[in-house]
């Protein structure tokens, strides 16, 4: 297996499996004499962890993160930066009755098919507990990129059929942790909490799209060819697991529309180059322009239904399989750190290999 590193200058490399002694990573490229905040780090992966609120799974988990190399004193040292987060509260024995079947929807038939084997255990590598590396790499990067003046923020800005209005500047974003759901609209997220509520309730489970802002952004970041921030953002995003659909700017909406309606025009503002509005959501031909970059991220509804469902095993003889254990019935809460982390990790990668292109 390859493909576990992600970025170019500023890299994180993963390991770990679901059920296994725990997730780790070693992150190389970070730059040296960063302050370094381990609460802020942990209350990243808090944000992240199983067992937070009568939604998600039910995993109890304290993710607690141990940092191996590549801090002292408090700082970065410029070596690479090892870590682990272990496993404390497997339950390996719920997936034993999915030992030889194929769960719809799962990685356990591509990855079969690919390897030879696989690890039933939660999904092995394929599980999205593997993000608790991304989660500790994004953390990183946030102090990085807090030193440049560079902020983001995501949300909950659907679950199901129930959706927020697409411009993010009629929210304040401050109060998405203020509900389990991470929505800013505090009358929507009682309804979309109620939704998931109810499908958890029938076994069932749901998807819904996260938000994601990105401010500061110096103008520059991004090469015009195969190196657009905005494709970057986009293999940032869809490397999560459930991910279905990434759109930045106006997005899809922008097709049906006019060119006149939507170029962003540019004027003068306190002496320099601005746009307008920001249908292109602050990236042009590939590189960042310096207003708000925003996007947003479908997700599926979450593949492990607890119900029976008919499929096959791995002697290609008809079943059925129902799960068991412990599961999220919708991704979406859980997911806005994942956004923020994988955002943040090519922020600061894209600005370190932008240092390059100049003298």
């Amino acid at each position: 297996m390859f493909n576990n590193t992600f970025g170019n200058l500023f890299r994180l490399t993963s390991f770990g499996e679901s059920h296994g002694a725990g997730i780790g990573g070693v992150i190389d490229g970070y730059p040296a004499g960063i302050e370094i905040d381990l609460d802020f780090i942990q209350s990243e992966l808090a944000r992240r962890r199983p067992g937070q609120s009568a939604i998600t799974t039910g995993r109890k988990e304290e993710d607690k993160v141990e940092f191996l190399s590549g801090l002292f004193e408090g700082k970065s040292t410029g070596t690479p930066i090892g870590f682990i987060v272990r496993n404390t509260n497997q339950h390996s024995g719920d997936y034993e009755n999915i030992r030889d079947v194929y769960r719809p929807s799962h990685a356990d038939y591509t990855y079969t098919l690919k390897y030879g084997l696989r690890d039933h255990r939660g999904g092995g590598r394929s599980s999205a507990r593997e993000t608790i590396a991304r989660c500790v790499g994004g953390a990183l990067a946030k102090l990085a990129l807090k030193r440049l003046g560079i902020t983001l923020y995501a949300y909950t800005s659907q679950v199901g059929p129930i959706r927020l209005e697409r411009d993010y500047r009629l929210y304040d974003a401050g109060k998405a942790e203020s509900n389990a759901v991470r929505c800013p609209d505090p009358e929507k997220a009682r309804e979309m909490e109620a939704l998931i509520a109810e499908v958890k309730k029938a076994g069932d489970t749901v998807g819904g799209v996260i938000t994601c802002v990105i401010q500061g952004c110096p103008a520059g970041l991004g090469q015009p060819v195969f190196g657009k921030l905005h494709a970057a953002l986009g293999h940032a995003m869809l490397s999560i697991n459930a991910a279905k659909g990434f759109e930045y700017g106006e997005g899809f909406e922008g097709a049906a529309c006019k060119g006149s309606e939507q170029n962003d025009l540019f004027y003068s503002r306190d002496g320099k180059v601005a746009t307008r509005t920001n249908h292109s959501g602050g990236i042009q031909g590939g590189i960042s322009n310096g207003e708000d970059i925003y996007f947003r991220v479908a997700f599926k509804p979450v593949a492990t239904l607890l119900m029976e469902q008919p499929t096959v095993d791995r002697n290609n003889r008809e079943t059925v399989v129902k799960a068991q254990g412990r599961h999220d019935p919708c991704v979406l809460p859980r997911a806005v750190p994942i956004v923020e982390a994988m955002a943040a990790m090519t922020l600061l990668d894209y600005y370190l290999m932008n240092k390059t292109t100049t003298l």
